[in-house]
């Protein structure tokens, strides 16, 4: 499962790819691409660390604080900087969540919804009104 995350502020991207255990518990794999300030890209690299070090539970990682990601890279360090300090930490969870909402939709056996043709983010108004006029068709005349 592959999910993007970003700082739009700084122009920081990460996209975190997670794979599951067969437990569905653990993280058998974490991985991220992305480019961005050195905190941020530092941040991602320390949690993902943390992630294949200490074993965890997806549940562990969902309770992890935010202040504590922080406190960890240096609060004076990151101190202007609190959303690139966390966008690794908060894209992996985002990943967690969604990785457990799919288990849990599979589960009750409903196909999830393919999400193409969705626009997502800033030109997300302009795509959809374009979208509206092309599909608009012309009103017949009798």
């Amino acid at each position: 499962m592959a999910m993007p995350g970003g700082n739009p502020g700084c122009g920081d991207i990460v996209t975190v790819y997670l794979k599951g255990a067969d437990d569905q518990q653990h993280i058998k794999d974490a991985t991220y691409v992305g480019e961005g300030c050195t905190i941020s890209m530092a941040a991602s690299s320390m949690i993902l660390e943390e992630v294949h070090s200490g074993n965890l539970t997806m549940d562990q990682v969902l309770e992890m604080d935010y202040n504590e990601m922080i406190e960890q890279l240096g609060r004076q360090v990151v101190a202007s900087r609190p959303k690139c300090a966390t966008l690794g930490l908060g894209t992996l969870k985002a990943a967690i969540r969604k990785y457990q909402k799919d288990r849990r939709l599979e589960e009750a056996g409903v196909e999830r919804p393919d999400d193409a043709g969705l626009i997502f983010g800033a030109n997300a108004a302009e795509a959809a009104t374009r979208t509206g006029q092309d599909d608009m068709e012309e009103p017949s005349t009798f």
